[in-house]
């Protein structure tokens, strides 16, 4: 079958809506940025798996990968490509493509747009410094951090956003610190990414918008590059006099690849660690008796809160592809230059994989089939250890040391992602 291309409807299109766990005799293809779907989206997802693993969606104009084992394959498969700057070039309104071929050239650098063998190069430069073993060197800083800013942020009985209170400031803090970011020049930094978040995540709709994280873009690279001159000349202890110090940039990629690839470190740690802050205490502070467990055993189950959310509820909800050439998906011939659309939030639900997906439960264990949170093989997050050391600190202390915490009664929103499963605002009683 070859892919058809026609237009997505309008968002108000579909109104249909699928609780998660009921069993659906029908299926009604939605919108998946529909407000319904965005705001729980694991319903409908459910239903869709259950209906065709490998949707062909002519509304999103891509196949809908859902099922587990169908999705570790296309991650597999080298069919299925990583390189999707186009299509986001494509999107730019014409008014501003003068601005954008700076922008994309960068953006063309990040490993998470390259396929083997340039991403496993570009990605061997980073890899000694985001091991495990380097990254908790940083663990008492991040302790300290968080404490500091849950003392100052969060006093017991006060009603606040845990959002903004915790989880958005404390991985900025932390990531910045980590690429050698001075506390003075981090407003401009943090403004920068979050105009790049509009570009690459799709919120950037206007003219307007686009020309912003565009030249947001470019700002941020031409700042990261005078960073790593400053670190040549003087090291500090930080993520950019390290990898400095390895010897690979020059030799085995240039400075200019090099600071491409800081510009989406700097984007991706906060963002993705923020979400997983947020969606790990919501899990918890909504299942009482979960969150009890938690705080009866902190040292074995907040790191198994944290791990159960990237299955459960995870800070992303897919991620895009590109078919490089035509292959086979379950029957379903999936021609060069289709879209694919790599849902692990579904894939994370196939009960084929999970034993009673839709329970949040930190004593799933390990030995059981590894959530894709993180993604799989050759694109496995390179930052995953210091987003668990982050996540971990911040639960682990407000789980601990506010007894009180505790949801505030307001609806919960979140924006409006393809890609990102992130809350606006989280109110809470400390």
């Amino acid at each position: 079958m070859t892919a058809p291309t026609t237009t997505a409807p309008d968002v108000a299109a579909s109104t249909a809506t699928y609780p998660a766990g009921t069993p659906v005799t029908g299926f009604t293809e939605q919108y998946l940025l529909s407000p319904a779907v965005n705001a729980d989206p694991y319903g409908y997802l459910d239903a869709l798996r259950d209906h065709d693993p490998v949707y062909w969606s002519a509304m999103h104009r891509a196949w809908l990968v859902t099922g587990h084992d169908h999705l570790v394959r296309c991650l597999r498969d080298p069919a299925v490509s990583a390189d999707r700057v186009r299509p986001l070039m494509d999107a730019v309104p014409e008014g501003a493509r003068d601005d954008a071929e700076r922008a994309f050239g960068i953006l063309s650098r990040w490993m998470v747009f390259n396929d083997p063998p340039e991403h496993r190069r570009l990605r061997q430069v980073f890899q000694d410094q985001f091991a495990a073993r380097a990254i908790n060197r940083y663990r008492g800083f991040v302790e300290r951090a968080t404490r500091a800013m849950a003392d100052r942020r969060a006093a017991p009985g006060r009603v606040g956003d845990l959002v903004a209170d915790i989880a958005r400031p404390l991985p900025a803090l932390v990531f910045a610190r980590w690429l050698g970011v001075p506390q003075a020049q981090a407003p401009s930094f943090w403004y920068w990414n979050a105009r790049v978040g509009d570009l690459v995540l799709g919120a950037a709709q206007e003219e307007r918008e686009y020309r912003t994280s565009l030249q947001s873009l470019v700002n941020l690279e031409d700042y990261l590059a005078d960073l790593v001159r400053q670190r040549r000349a003087e090291p500090k202890d930080d993520l950019i006099s390290a990898v400095l110090a390895g010897g690979r940039v020059g030799t085995s990629v240039s400075e200019e690849e090099f600071v491409g690839m800081l510009t989406q470190m700097a984007f991706a740690g906060g963002e993705t660690t923020s979400n997983l802050v947020a969606n790990t205490l919501l899990a918890l502070l909504s299942r009482p008796e979960q969150l009890a467990a938690v705080r009866e055993d902190p040292a074995a189950l907040v790191p198994a809160a944290v791990e159960e959310t990237m299955r459960f509820d995870g800070p992303s909800k897919m991620s895009i592809r590109i078919a490089a050439g035509d292959l086979d998906l379950d029957g379903r011939a999936v021609r060069a230059g289709d879209r694919l659309f790599l849902v692990t939030a579904a894939a994370n639900r196939d009960p084929g994989r999970f034993p009673h997906p839709g329970r949040f439960d930190v004593r799933r264990g390990d030995g059981g089939p590894l959530h894709l949170g993180f993604g799989f093989g050759a694109h496995f997050c390179v930052g995953a250890a210091l987003a668990r050391l982050v996540a971990v600190s911040a639960v682990d202390v407000l789980v601990r040391e506010r007894p009180g915490l505790e949801l505030v009664d307001e609806p919960l929103s979140w924006q409006p992602s393809l890609l990102n499963r992130a809350l606006t605002a989280l109110p809470v009683r400390y």
